[in-house]
């Protein structure tokens, strides 16, 4: 029987795939035919948008390190010239201290307690309502303080706890007859003080419309009475710091310790009669600590316990 098969070829049979060789000679088949397609509509701008965001983030990276090296630096150095004025700002110093004045909290009684000139201990007590009571006592001769102008320690390195009260050698009296607190000479009464508002700028205005007229002088020292003592809200005691912080006559003097050892900074500003009052406080509880006026011109005083509580007043 005669072959029917066709003869043989030399070319090769034809692949059955539509493309052969694979997804990418299917591409180049494509292009072939076709040519190459134009890109989408604004794609190389969101590329170039892509690599323009990559290229920003790694120079904010290379920058942020760089602050924070710097910043490090900055604080090493200064608490190198620790207590020297200009190591720290005293702007700085003020709203750190209000910072923490804003946190704290109330309670039933507002209490301080003083030692006047370094021999004369008084105590205070107010509530909401008006209720005030006082009680002054002289330290046991042993254990009175010397207490020189500059606010320099002394050789008695802590005040005996057990004065610390006159509980036992004075008598606590109810305040009678006028407000317990004073502003410039003038009676405040412990509403007034609960009244005045918590904005650095409006307070400033209210303490200064408050004073007697031509004692522009006293609003320093105006402001820093709601700091310890006056029954001043929290947040009225953090807005007599940011206010005394903007005054352009508060000086920071560096860091000092009280007659008491106390460590704290050191502020002065002036007063109308010429000198000047300096008052140390503990930025980190925001307590005053002691106060003098330079040249031993006037009083001076050590704050042994100011601020709130739930105790009441011995009056037996």
């Amino acid at each position: 029987m005669a072959d029917l098969r066709p003869p043989a070829s030399d070319e090769p049979a034809p692949d059955p795939r539509p493309f052969p060789g694979g997804a990418g000679d299917d591409l180049r088949a494509v292009r072939d035919l076709y040519g190459h397609p134009a890109p989408a509509p604004y794609a190389q701008a969101r590329v170039w948008r892509r690599v323009a965001a990559a290229r920003r983030r790694r120079r904010l990276a290379r920058l942020s390190a760089l602050s924070l090296a710097t910043a490090a630096a900055l604080a090493v150095a200064l608490m190198l010239v620790r207590g020297t004025p200009s190591a720290v700002p005293g702007r700085s110093i003020l709203l750190a201290a209000a910072s923490t004045a804003a946190s704290g909290q109330q309670a039933a009684y507002w209490h301080i307690s003083r030692l006047h000139d370094g021999d004369r201990l008084t105590e205070l007590w107010a509530t909401r309502d008006g209720r005030a009571w006082t009680c002054t006592s002289t330290p046991a001769p042993d254990s009175a303080l010397t207490i020189t102008s500059t606010l320099a320690p002394t050789s008695s390195s802590s005040w005996p706890a057990s004065e610390k009260s006159c509980a036992g050698r004075g008598r606590v009296v109810p305040v009678t007859g006028r407000a317990p607190f004073t502003m410039a000479g003038r009676d405040l009464t412990f509403r007034q003080i609960h009244e005045l508002p918590a904005d650095p700028a409006a307070l400033k205005e209210r303490v200064a419309a408050m004073l007697p007229a031509g004692s522009a002088g006293l609003l320093a020292d105006a402001l820093s009475g709601l700091l310890w003592s006056k029954p001043s809200p929290p947040a009225v005691r953090a807005a007599a710091y940011r206010a005394l912080a903007d005054l352009p006559d508060v000086r920071y003097l560096g860091g000092r310790a009280d007659p008491l050892g106390r460590p704290g900074e050191a502020f002065s500003y002036p007063l109308p009669t010429g000198v000047r009052r300096t008052l140390i406080i503990d930025p980190a509880t925001s307590q005053v600590l002691a106060g003098a006026d330079a040249g031993g011109t006037g009083g001076s005083q050590i704050v042994l316990t100011a601020g709130w509580t739930d105790q009441p007043p011995d009056l037996r």
